[in-house]
């Protein structure tokens, strides 16, 4: 698994009146193409790459971190939905495209699919890899524990507190764990090197901020189910799902309850939430065959 850094050029952006400085690879040659690396806490435009490297001889591939994620230190932006809508808007303007594909990972999906909306005509098809909306506190427990989630999040954005908090939650064995659970099919592929690597993009500056608003349900682009669904209307350009074999349970209905609305067309891949780092061929290879 490739892990290291690449050569960034940087987009100096706006966004709700804050410099967000956003580091992007640029891989490939060919028609433009905007992947966008999933949310969580260990996201960061790396993970990408390799599926960029796959896709570069057909495409040039331009491969942004979102705000309050990556491998360096983060932005000083409030994190919620309408600021990373309004990231997406800013992208899009210095970088117009058109793009011959957006590419999306795990929560970044729905936000691709806004924005594809909002602009119509900036890509001519969309594929999502393991597409999500709920963040995993409100996956597990469920909206009746919805109170306690703002509390938590809170807790974990405190001075010093929250930076305890976050270092336990984020040590190397729990990332090590977490991996192993759902984010990759096949624990061999968690190796020490991995998980080094992962464990680095959660210690920049800023880190916990983040990893608590997308656990906690803060960076969820829909309210229900519902919600998520009524984005795939008749304004977007043709979408493709590719629904890892391995995804969780809960994470896996909510992907097939997408498919089964007949407005995606869908195709099976080995991986589970991030099929996309794990499995880069593979995703390439059913990206091409769409």
């Amino acid at each position: 698994m490739d892990v290291s850094h690449d050569q960034a050029k940087i987009l100096d952006l706006t966004v709700a009146g804050h410099r967000v400085a956003t580091p992007c690879a640029e891989i490939g040659e060919g028609a433009p193409a905007l992947l966008l690396p999933a949310l969580s806490s260990i996201s960061a435009r790396e993970e990408m790459l390799p599926l960029a490297r796959e896709l570069g001889q057909t495409y040039r591939c331009l491969v942004p971190d979102w705000p309050g994620f990556g491998a360096h230190p983060r932005a000083r932006l409030p994190l919620n939905p309408a600021n990373l809508h309004a990231f997406l808007d800013a992208l899009l303007a210095a970088a117009p495209g058109p793009y011959a594909l957006g590419v999306a990972a795990g929560h970044a999906a729905p936000y691709l699919v806004a924005a594809a909306q909002r602009h119509p005509g900036a890509f001519a098809r969309l594929v999502l890899v393991a597409p999500t909306w709920r963040g995993p506190l409100p996956t597990a427990m469920g909206p009746e524990r919805a109170a306690w989630f703002g509390r938590i999040r809170r807790a974990v954005e405190m001075p010093l507190l929250g930076e305890a908090l976050y270092r336990i939650n984020i040590s190397p064995p729990i990332i090590g764990r977490m991996m192993r659970a759902h984010v990759y099919a096949e624990p061999a592929h968690v190796t020490p090197a991995v998980i080094a690597a992962k464990h680095r993009i959660t210690r920049q500056s800023r880190g916990r901020f983040g990893t608590a608003a997308f656990v906690t349900g803060g960076l969820d682009p829909a309210a229900s189910r519902a919600d998520f669904l009524a984005l795939f209307d008749d304004r977007l350009p043709p979408v493709q799902v590719l629904r890892p074999e391995g995804a969780p349970r809960r994470s896996g209905a909510e992907m097939d309850a997408l498919i089964g609305t007949g407005r995606v067309a869908s195709a099976p891949v080995p991986g589970a939430l991030s099929a996309h780092e794990e499995f880069p061929r593979d995703i390439a290879a059913a990206i091409r065959a769409a």
